[in-house]
């Protein structure tokens, strides 16, 4: 992987992770297209920028994460069933991750669904979110566990069903990445760049933890760097305009980009493309 394509994963992540059209989808297309899909670097850079992604959610509302301890417990509440079930289905998660098929038509079925949410949920108007709600949402979360879905999507849509407001529902969205994303993250780093498993940190076998650091490559250093850096900066002006969007126009562009992308998968699937991931 050069450092231009490092660049181009980076914002291809920066702009469609925190959007409700499915950052998995567009890294499957981009690397695909860039013929470095099968490289071992790819999965493993396009997993461990999402690190440069959560840090702008932390800098754009920093006041909001030194605001209270509720506010901690609320994510750890929506937290919670993502942790449990990610744990307990991994094997099964990895598996549907490398299906480009499930990928394509979860984008088409989330975009029709994208299509009506502004009606269907006209009446969310609360801004306030409960524990209650939180752990809706956490479930609701969970749902993007399968590729293709989003998410940002499928934890919005969770809010709304709970009577809380477009605005509100994206931010909480937002702040509940933080966790999710640094866990996921983490594991994918742990367990497929330091080639540690996690009963080794756990009884913290110093001789494993050594001499998993000289799997890493000064070149895997230097772009993991460049893309978390560049995730960071699209990340934080993908956020401002979705708000700002969000709030004016709703869902239904969304879900036409969504159903558009998922065709065109469908249609390069069909060609006999290499989409693999």
């Amino acid at each position: 992987m050069s450092e231009w394509q490092a660049i181009i994963l980076a914002i291809v992540e920066g702009l469609t992770e925190f959007l409700p059209v499915s950052s998995t989808g567009h890294m499957i297309i981009a690397s695909a297209l860039m013929g470095i899909n099968e490289l071992p670097i790819t999965k493993i850079f396009a997993v461990n920028i999402q690190f440069g992604a959560i840090l702008s959610v932390v800098v754009l509302y920093w006041k909001r994460f030194l605001n209270s301890f509720e506010f901690y417990q609320k994510l750890i509440f929506a937290f919670i069933p993502a942790a449990v079930i990610g744990f307990l289905l991994n094997d099964v998660i990895d598996a549907m991750l490398g299906s480009v098929f499930i990928t394509a038509v979860m984008l088409v079925a989330g975009g029709v669904v994208l299509l009506f949410v502004d009606k269907w949920f006209a009446h969310a108007q609360e801004n306030k979110i409960t524990y209650k709600n939180a752990l809706v949402i956490g479930f609701f979360q969970c749902i993007a566990m399968i590729p293709g879905v989003s998410r940002s999507a499928a934890s919005i849509i969770g809010g709304l069903t709970q009577g809380i407001n477009r605005k509100a529902a994206a931010e909480f969205s937002f702040f509940l990445a933080v966790p999710t994303m640094l866990a996921a993250a983490g594991y994918k780093l742990v367990k497929d760049l330091l080639k540690l498993e996690i009963s080794d940190i756990v009884t913290f076998d110093l001789v494993k933890i050594r001499n998993s650091f000289d799997v890493i490559t000064a070149d895997d250093l230097r772009l993991l760097l460049i893309g978390n850096v560049v995730a960071f900066i699209v990340a934080m002006i993908a956020i401002r305009f979705f708000i700002n969007f969000l709030t004016k126009y709703g869902f239904k562009m969304f879900g036409y980009y969504r159903i558009a992308l998922g065709i065109a998968l469908l249609a390069l699937l069909a060609m006999g493309v290499d989409l693999r991931v």
